[in-house]
């Protein structure tokens, strides 16, 4: 084969070569680079922030610096899965526990405290308008329960028994005069009607007339919570000798903050708890709310009517009281037990997948006892952990937490802090804080744009001028906040 034949053989092996590279890398090239046909056919996920950070948003939308929520496909979500990973062996090991956020009716409730009191409808008060002494006594005791009926005590009245026989001799007179004239019978009855007007007065209506002795029984059943009675004892007209009370139904009195009292209503559901019965509520109804405050706490009272069938509430027993007052709303909820308060926020976990979790902020609404309302930071059917998040009390600890239950893997090799990025620095301010417009950034898939970034060392530019091309690198410092750790102008730059 002469040379002529080699080189026109070399020559077409050279063009195949570059022929198959070229369409080689047009194919590869129109594989990495997905077509918008292809993302239209492909499932959408979520947005992510464009900035790395761990919120997403289930609709387009902008961070705080007006930068688009990038788009993450199917297929794409394992390189931007947030959260943390821990394994199955050690969450069986916690005893985690999660549920899913739901609505629920939850109405708002009041807390208040309270003291028992007797019903002051159920009080009962014997007090003779005679004078007279005490000759006997059947109840002695204070505290001692009595029923309607019973007899509580004996008493003589010289002026009883002088009105006694006046009515007696009246009656009488009146029968004497059967055969006498209309007008004398008339002046008879008079007589009559006065004595009789007399007894009348002075109310034994309760009590028994026994010769020259009245006894007196008592008027409802009941627990004496007072007995001034004392045998021989003499007493005056209007002297209270016995407090009876029915205690079957109580009184809790609650002092409620002015700003809520626009809230209760007549016929509210309110439930008291005692210190005596910690496990035990009571239930009962607001049956009246007082139409005055006291000045100087601010607080106005509301009655709820008790029963006390069993006799197991006291009175002046200290007392819990807890309304719930408007109407039920449904709104999304998750348990009590599910919120994580620092004290400046409120956290979440939240359960992404099989031994993956998240924390998420939240804001919270109404709480009832057992759940919460959330207003922000959640959607429904979203798993959230219920049980042993109680390992994560504060934001400090939270990462602290997450980074210990990662130990139970073997360690694995860490992805450097560094960020490392070409650009143009725009501006020094002078106050250890720059303007660079950087280009796109893939480790941390930023696009291009102009950025302010904090100096690890103001020194680091001082030999750089504005407008220059540098070579930088980045690590964050705190959430979203980036600092330059090495700075340093291009190859021909100054």
């Amino acid at each position: 084969m002469n040379d002529n034949i080699k080189f026109a053989l070399g020559g077409l092996l050279l063009a195949l070569v570059a022929s198959g590279s070229y369409w080689y890398g047009k194919s590869s090239t129109e594989a990495k680079v997905p077509s918008a046909e292809n993302n239209a056919e492909r499932k959408l996920l979520y947005y992510r922030n464009p900035m790395g950070l761990p919120n997403t948003s289930p609709v387009p939308k902008k961070d705080s610096m007006g930068m688009d929520y990038i788009p993450v496909y199917a297929g794409e979500e394992a390189e931007d899965k947030e959260g943390f990973s821990v394994s199955a062996a050690r969450v069986q090991k916690l005893g985690v526990q999660s549920e899913a956020a739901a609505m629920r009716e939850l109405g708002s409730k009041l807390r208040l405290n309270a003291r028992i009191e007797t019903d002051e409808q159920r009080l009962s008060t014997i007090a003779p308008k005679f004078e007279g002494w005490v000759e006997e006594l059947f109840v002695n005791t204070t505290g001692q329960s009595v029923r309607k009926g019973e007899p509580l005590f004996e008493v003589y009245s010289p002026e009883l028994v002088s009105a006694q026989r006046e009515l007696a001799l009246a009656k009488q007179g009146l029968a004497s005069l059967k055969e006498a004239d209309a007008e004398a019978q008339q002046s008879m009855q008079r007589l009559v009607d006065a004595s009789a007007a007399r007894l009348k007065n002075w109310d034994i209506a309760g009590a028994q007339l026994n010769g020259e002795r009245i006894t007196y029984y008592a008027p409802a059943n009941g627990i004496v919570l007072e007995k001034r009675a004392i045998e021989g004892m003499r007493f005056m007209p209007g002297e209270t000798l016995y407090r009876i009370a029915d205690l079957s139904t109580l009184w809790a009195i609650a002092d409620m903050p002015e700003q809520d009292i626009g809230k209760l209503r007549r016929g509210d559901v309110a439930q008291v708890t005692v210190e005596a019965y910690p496990g035990r509520m009571f239930e009962g109804k607001v049956d009246f709310i007082y139409p005055t405050l006291n000045e100087m706490t601010r607080t106005g009272q509301v009655r709820i009517v008790l029963r006390n069938a069993d006799g197991a509430l006291k009175p002046s027993m200290y007392a819990h009281v807890q309304i719930t007052v408007g109407k039920a709303a449904r709104m999304l909820t998750v348990p009590t037990s599910a919120v994580i308060d620092s004290g400046t926020q409120q956290t979440v976990l939240v359960r992404l997948d099989e031994g993956r979790f998240a924390p998420r902020i939240v804001t919270l609404g109404q709480r009832s006892d057992d759940y919460v309302e959330i207003t922000d930071g959640l959607t429904e059917g979203e798993q959230v952990v219920t049980r042993a998040n109680f390992l994560l009390d504060s934001e400090s600890n939270l990462q602290a937490a997450f980074s210990g239950m990662g130990d139970t893997q073997p360690p694995q090799k860490t992805k450097p802090v560094g960020h490392t990025a070409t650009g143009v620095l725009e501006e020094d301010y002078g106050d250890g804080n720059v303007s660079i417009t950087h280009d796109p950034i893939p480790s941390l898939k930023w696009p291009a744009m102009t950025m302010d970034f904090a100096l690890a060392n103001p020194s680091l530019v001082a030999n750089v001028k504005p407008g220059s091309a540098i070579d930088f690198e980045i690590v964050e410092r705190g959430a979203g906040e980036w600092v330059i750790t090495k700075l340093q102008a291009q190859h021909g730059g100054h």
